[in-house]
């Protein structure tokens, strides 16, 4: 019987395996969650500088008043259709005001948006989110 036939190192295999696809699937379920953010709200405002669509969730960079070049995750892409809004709903250079949770990390300058508001209109990514945490 060869090594790889035994039961015993067979389960072994099985076993470095499954260890090795939760070590790398954590980083990414972790960064999905909330966990990562502040349990507070805040409110950025400032000026989209780009908006991408892509997977694994739509986000959008934003420049606050001070200068400061901002992470802002949206749901995910499903959620953030149903918010209403689409990579057409708004373009760099428009005004943005952002409602959610701040990185914990406060050298990150990233927030995982809850609603955002354009033009006076909301888009709520989150709606059981807000005013709550």
């Amino acid at each position: 019987m060869s090594a790889i036939t035994r039961p015993g190192t067979r389960r072994a295999l099985v076993g470095t395996g499954l260890a090795t696809l939760l070590a790398l699937s954590a980083p990414a379920l972790a960064h999905h969650g909330w966990s990562w953010a502040e349990s507070a709200q805040m409110t950025l405002e400032g000026t989209i500088t780009t908006i991408s669509m892509a997977p694994p969730h739509p986000s959008l960079q934003v420049t606050a008043r001070d200068g400061t070049l901002w992470q802002v995750d949206l749901g995910n892409p499903r959620q953030t259709a149903n918010s209403g809004f689409t990579g057409a709903t708004a373009k760099p250079g428009e005004a943005i005001t952002v409602l959610g949770n701040r990185n914990r990390d406060e050298a990150k300058s990233h927030m995982k948006a809850v609603r955002i508001t354009i033009a006076g209109k909301n888009y709520d990514m989150y709606p059981e989110r807000i005013g709550s945490r």
